[in-house]
């Protein structure tokens, strides 16, 4: 009665003549080599232990029975101390899992007095991903004009890839190609934010990876940009004799060699600060700087910054044109200093000076001319020249006599 049953079960393994419903939880099931892998049934032990229960394995074409149960176990010798079989609900756990028992695994069980159950699962088995390196084709690399591609490798099986620029996943795009399964991550036309750190992150079923990002930073060259020339002290006029610091920065990898112009003229200094020490009127004239990239070969020039450089005004004078002023007679009186003058500023007794028709003002104020002279014109005169680092002030007494 026994072999009966046996060939029964044994067909309706064979050729799936029937499967129960939830019998196994669908699958494919993943498990790593060397580990163990539980088929767990969904079927409730019942109160009377069943008929029989047989697990086999399926895989190309060819089928293998692990275990069947009837009133006996009779198990494959392959399969010895490598299962746990559990009859009161057909569950199976397999161990040292090899790559060869990657495949169809199914079930078929007999209740006593009931219908025949059948199911089936797929398992396969994987190496773990393990040694996830990243190499880059490139690590010297300049801005907009080269591409880089980062190659990742890896042993296990299945393998999946990811890429991470730090934190964020790598996409594709116009300028991120990613090739061979994703293991390669090429960048065209690389921008200083293509640095990194990039990871890759390698995984399958059964376990996940990801490499180091040691050596992966990119030397990317850029620049130079975003030139800035400043002054320190920063005003629009310098006095003779002072000292002036023009400090110039720019954007750039590595960093940018630096040279100086006064006007068209290219100086000897270098460097991004140029100092002016004792300072001199030669040396007023729009200053710019000028910065240069070895490796992108690239030169940017900042905007042009003015130096205005001043003497201070001193020896304020008023000189007539004539020994002695007499009514009715010309006379002109003239204002000179040293120094940068700006302005010549006239008073007469402690006024602004009102000119009168016969009075004129000429040579940027520096001359004080009367047509003809009255006794009006008598008084203390007075003329202060300025420029704006200071002033000084000469006074003249007119006397006008009678003729």
């Amino acid at each position: 009665m026994e072999t009966a049953v046996m060939r029964f079960i044994l067909l309706g393994v064979i050729s799936g003549l029937t499967k129960g419903v939830g019998v196994l939880p669908d699958g494919p099931l993943a498990a790593a080599v060397g580990q163990k892998v539980m088929f767990t049934t969904t079927v409730t032990p019942p109160d009377k232990p069943f008929a029989s229960v047989s697990w086999s394995f399926f895989f190309n074409n060819t089928i293998k029975y692990i275990i069947t149960s009837t009133s006996s176990n009779t198990t494959n010798p392959e399969y010895q101390g490598r299962i746990t079989f559990n009859r009161s609900t057909g569950s199976l756990e397999l161990r040292d899992l090899a790559l060869n028992d990657s495949g169809e695994y199914r079930l078929s069980i007999i209740p006593d007095g009931g219908e025949q159950m059948a199911g089936s699962t797929l398992l396969e088995i994987l190496v773990p991903v393990s040694s996830v390196t990243v190499n880059a084709s490139s690590t010297d690399l300049v801005e907009f004009n080269s591409s880089v591609s980062l190659s990742c490798s890896s042993s296990g099986s299945s393998l999946s890839f990811l890429w991470l620029n730090d934190s964020s996943v790598v996409t594709a795009s116009e300028r991120v190609q990613l090739t061979d399964g994703g293991s390669t991550l090429t960048i065209v036309n690389v921008t200083r934010y293509d640095q990194g750190p990039f990871f890759c992150s390698v995984s399958n079923a059964v376990s996940v990876n990801t490499s180091a990002p040691v050596n992966l930073h990119l030397s990317i060259s850029y620049g130079p940009e975003n030139i800035h020339l400043t002054l320190s002290p920063s005003q629009e006029y310098y006095e003779k004799g002072s000292n002036i610091i023009l400090s110039c920065k720019a954007a750039s990898r590595p960093s940018a060699q630096f040279m100086w112009f006064l006007n068209a003229d290219l100086l000897p200094d270098t460097g991004p600060e140029l100092t002016l020490m004792n300072i001199q009127m030669s040396q007023s004239g729009n200053y710019r700087c000028q910065a240069f990239n070895n490796k992108t070969l690239r030169y940017q020039t900042s905007q042009p910054s003015a130096v205005t450089v001043l003497e201070r005004v001193s020896g304020a004078s008023i000189t007539s044109s004539a020994n002695q002023l007499i009514e009715w007679n010309s006379a002109n009186l003239t204002c000179d200093g040293a120094g940068s003058i700006f302005t010549r500023e006239w008073m007469k007794n402690g006024s602004p000076l009102t000119l009168a028709d016969n009075m004129i003002l000429y040579d940027k104020n520096r001359m004080l001319s009367f047509h003809y002279l009255k006794k009006i014109h008598s008084g203390e005169y007075s003329c202060k020249i300025s420029n704006p680092i200071n002033n000084d002030e000469a006074k003249y007494s007119m006397v006008v006599n009678c003729k």
